[in-house]
């Protein structure tokens, strides 16, 4: 299924699945206890986020090209971060370059996004996949100054600032990407290719991901996990490839679509 949440021609939030000919059908339900197509076609006015997260964990230097392009020395354990929920943005909705507390380093990654369906503890690996409900695109946008030198080298001040987190078009459910090691994943840039690699790069498995980050720690359904991304952001071109007002950013992955949002600066 290929679940998009929308806004209704009357502001109401509803559901709906995008059937093959392109078309959207209602759902009834909620998200983590299940739908069901009404059989009434639905009128989409505004695409949201498909899911409004309990938390939002980042995953970094996930990819192998990308942690050599970084320069960074690889850890031990994945590399955890934290995005606010604050950060959310949806499908065509602008990122807004920080003014107020100031950057000129704002920069793009695309991102493969795991939902969790149900509450989980100390899961194992093996059954790591069985908690998930599916997988959406998503953009790790970040601050490099704050991220990389302000802030003593703690990464979150950089990946908090609001628009930081857009997600979309939809939620496409695990019986349609039964592997998701195997997608393609890419970035565009005012039409330009930036980043073009595959999930199967990622150092850190999602099911193993799954296992360390619900260790100890619970994690409510509706926890979104960004699995990291690959080579090409703006940080290591030469010269660097900032993102200013009117760019504007595109992220594709297989199976699940294009999550295209402009830039602005902030009011």
């Amino acid at each position: 299924m290929r679940i998009h949440r929308y806004r209704t021609e009357k502001g109401v939030v509803a559901y709906a699945n995008q059937r093959t000919d392109g078309t959207f059908a209602e759902l009834e339900g909620k998200l983590f206890s299940g739908f069901r197509e009404t059989g009434r076609r639905a009128i989409v006015q505004q695409l949201l986020a498909p899911v409004v997260p309990t938390q939002i964990l980042g995953v970094g230097l996930n990819y192998r090209r990308h942690a050599e392009e970084s320069g960074a020395k690889l850890a031990p354990f994945p590399v955890l971060f934290a995005k606010g929920i604050n950060t959310l943005q949806d499908p065509g909705g602008p990122i807004i370059l920080p003014t107020k507390l100031l950057s000129n380093e704002v920069d793009y990654e695309c991102e493969l996004a795991v939902v969790i369906g149900r509450d989980c503890k100390n899961v194992s690996r093996d059954h790591a996949l069985e908690y998930v409900i599916g997988y959406t695109c998503a953009n790790d946008v970040s601050a490099r100054d704050w991220q990389l030198r302000n802030c003593g080298g703690q990464w979150c001040r950089g990946k908090f600032f609001d628009t930081f987190c857009p997600l979309g078009p939809c939620l496409v459910t695990t019986d349609e990407i039964p592997d998701p090691s195997k997608l393609t994943i890419s970035t565009r840039l005012n039409g330009i290719v930036v980043q073009d690699w595959n999930t199967g790069d990622m150092i850190y498995s999602i099911p193993e991901l799954i296992e360390f980050l619900s260790g100890s720690t619970t994690l409510p359904a509706g926890t979104v996990i960004l699995t990291g991304t690959p080579h090409g952001v703006g940080m290591a071109a030469k010269p660097p490839r900032w993102l200013i007002s009117g760019d504007v950013v595109e992220i594709d992955i297989s199976g699940i679509g294009t999550l295209r949002n402009p830039v602005i600066g902030e009011k």
